[in-house]
This record gives structure tokens, C-alpha cells and sequence, in this order.
């Protein structure tokens, strides 16, 4: 199977051993949403930094897309257990993000905050990666509403519902504290090789 019929990206047939336990590739890219796809106006968009920080920050979208651009290429693993290779996303890289605002040492997890009111936490140390953006593009084209536009969290190390779509800010937090989804009964952390899928588990 090859990962995708898009110009300009090549046909890749990885090892198997970067398919996760329990996935399946899909050339495609599933639409999975919980309630209705919120409409945003960037012209009243805005992006918070808060918690735990010295000074909040607030960022329009044009001040959010000045930031330092990034790109970085990623595999998508959903806990419905799909997977799609080679993902190519443009944005901000959360460490840029997160150097915006003083984050004091006490913080240990972060909360993304989404239009549409969803929310995910994710333990700081896992979005200190390389290839944890915020991102405004995929594949060469902006994201679209359906698929988190116009922006989203990627976290490519951990389950896809990881990686918050419509996100508007993110919170920084002393300890864990569940999100939408986890409060729902998936796992806390959600790592797909070790097949974290539920609280369960």
C-alpha cells in the first residue's frame, strides 16, 4: 500500500515496525468529530498562552502566523485504529510557542483549548518534541474545518486525538488533569505503542 497519490509526495513502503500494534494504513484521511464543526472568523481568532506563566499572552492571527515557521513531516495514528504516513504540516513549533511566555517551573501538564469547547491534556515533556507544532497547513494546503483548521495541534508520538483541532490557547497546569475525551474514558496519556487507547488499560 502506498501512503498517499499526492503530487510531490513520493510513494514510501516503511518497515513494518513503524506501524504501531493493533493500526491499519489508509491512504486517505478520516473525518472524525464529536458535535459540530465550529465556523471561525480570523478576523476575530485569537490564541491564548495562560496558567502557569508569568504574563499571559494573547495573540491575534496575524501575530500567531509572524511567529518563526516550521515544517516537519509525521505519521498520523488514530486510535480508531487507522494510521496514515508522511503527513506534511507547516506551523509553530510549541517550544516557540510556549518561549512566548514565561512558563514558571511548577508546571508539569498542558491543556489545549479548542473552539467548540473540546479539550486535551498532554504531560509538557511529551510537547517539548521536535515535531510538536501548531499547525496551519498540511500537505501544502491549509487545513481545512473538518480536519481542525485553522489550527491544530500535532503531536505525532501520541494518539491523534492528542493532537487538538480548532485550538484557541493552551493552559499550563501543576498536575493531570483529563480533557474532553479522557474524561469520556480514553487513556490519560495515549501512547499507540503501547496501545493506550482506554482509561482501562
Amino acid at each position: 500500500m502506498t501512503t498517499s497519490n499526492l503530487p510531490g509526495r513520493k510513494p514510501v513502503r516503511p518497515p513494518e515496525d513503524r506501524l504501531p500494534p493493533g493500526q491499519r494504513l489508509t491512504d486517505g484521511w478520516p473525518v472524525l468529530t464529536y458535535g459540530s464543526t465550529p465556523r471561525i472568523d480570523l478576523a476575530t481568532w485569537e490564541f491564548r498562552i495562560f496558567g502557569l506563566v508569568e504574563e499571559e499572552v494573547r495573540l491575534d492571527w496575524d501575530e500567531f502566523n509572524a511567529l518563526p515557521q516550521s515544517e516537519d513531516t509525521s505519521d498520523i495514528h488514530c486510535v480508531t485504529t487507522w494510521s496514515r504516513y508522511d503527513n506534511h504540516w507547516r506551523g509553530v513549533r510549541f517550544t516557540d510557542v510556549m518561549a512566548l511566555a514565561k512558563v514558571l517551573p511548577e508546571a508539569k501538564e498542558v491543556m489545549f483549548h479548542s473552539y467548540g469547547g473540546y479539550t486535551t491534556n498532554v504531560p509538557l515533556d511529551e510537547l517539548l518534541h521536535e515535531g510538536v507544532l501548531l499547525a496551519h497547513t498540511h500537505d501544502g494546503q491549509p487545513i481545512d474545518r473538518d480536519h481542525g483548521g485553522p489550527l491544530r495541534g500535532v503531536v505525532p508520538q501520541l494518539y491523534f486525538w492528542k493532537s487538538a483541532k480548532w485550538v484557541r490557547g493552551i493552559e499550563f497546569l501543576p498536575e493531570v488533569r483529563p480533557g474532553f475525551w479522557e474524561m469520556y474514558g480514553y487513556h490519560i496519556h495515549g501512547d499507540p505503542w503501547k496501545e493506550q487507547r482506554y482509561s482501562y488499560q
